[in-house]
């Protein structure tokens, strides 16, 4: 699902104050792969970003993308969205949310909830480093994949 003109515009200008301080400089490549995701909810993995970005910049590279992405990640600029097996899928929305994932498509939305925010860390999780961030991951079956009927299966032969 596409972001807003102005969401867009919000996430594009954050990245951008986010790379100046972290003393990352602000590449066309980068700026691209950003684009890519924050263009949309949808939580693409790195191939996706790849197609996305190669329609706009037809020269650049699977390395270019896939390098980006990493250095991205690594400088806290992007996020990488739990899926359940398959490719890493990756978050430009920064805001502190959560994500709703389909068991049985894949599919990640994110929700935002004060109450989860709020959420106390167990002091015994301490123990295993510094916390920097927390997020809860609900888990269940999408409406789109609720509403399908379930295919029969077909009888082995005995």
């Amino acid at each position: 699902m596409a972001v807003s003109k102005s969401e867009l515009q919000r996430r594009i200008q954050a990245f951008s104050d986010a790379c100046s301080r972290k003393g990352l400089r602000v590449t066309h490549q980068r700026m691209e792969v950003f684009w890519a995701l924050a263009v949309s909810d949808a939580h693409p993995d790195a191939e996706s970003v790849y197609q996305r970005v190669r329609s706009r910049v037809t020269g650049i590279s699977r390395d270019t993308v896939y390098r980006t992405l990493a250095t991205l990640e690594s400088k806290g600029l992007i996020r990488k969205a739990a899926a359940l097996g398959g490719s890493a899928r990756y978050d430009a929305n920064m805001a502190n949310h959560h994500h709703f994932v389909c068991t049985a498509c894949g599919l990640i939305k994110d929700f935002s909830s004060k109450v989860l925010d709020d959420l106390p860390i167990p002091k015994t999780v301490e123990s295993f480093g510094r916390i920097d961030a927390s997020q809860v991951q609900v888990r269940g079956v999408c409406v789109s994949c609720a509403k399908r009927k379930p295919k029969k299966r077909r009888r082995s032969p005995k």
